[in-house]
């Protein structure tokens, strides 16, 4: 079975069921621990850079890879830190996509 990190994001429907309990948590082990599942509906991260470019940069290249996947995160970005926020607004809460995205980021 292939790693999140190797998969792709699918397409989803308006209105699905968002992952849940065990589902859930079964997906969020496969993450590096870094990530925080908040109230069952996002992902949560925090990454921390020497200063502004390399926070910069670090957006851009996640922006790059979102376009990719055409699953877009909410990204927060200050001096030396960017915080990246998912989930699916189309079912407002999370998908496999969101652990795929969030795997893949990982690896940037």
């Amino acid at each position: 079975m292939a790693t999140l990190s190797e998969q792709r994001c699918k397409p989803c429907r308006e209105g699905g069921a968002s992952l849940k309990g065990e589902a859930l948590k079964a997906y969020a082990e496969q993450l590096n621990p870094d990530w925080d599942v908040v109230d069952e509906h996002h992902l949560r991260r925090e990454f921390r850079f020497d200063d502004f470019r390399q926070a910069l940069a670090f957006v851009n290249r996640v922006g790059e890879l979102a376009e990719q996947e055409n699953h877009h995160p909410d990204i927060y970005l200050g001096y030396g830190r960017v915080r990246i926020d998912l989930w699916t607004h189309k079912i407002g809460g999370l998908h496999e996509n969101d652990f795929v995205l969030a795997a893949k980021i990982d690896r940037l």
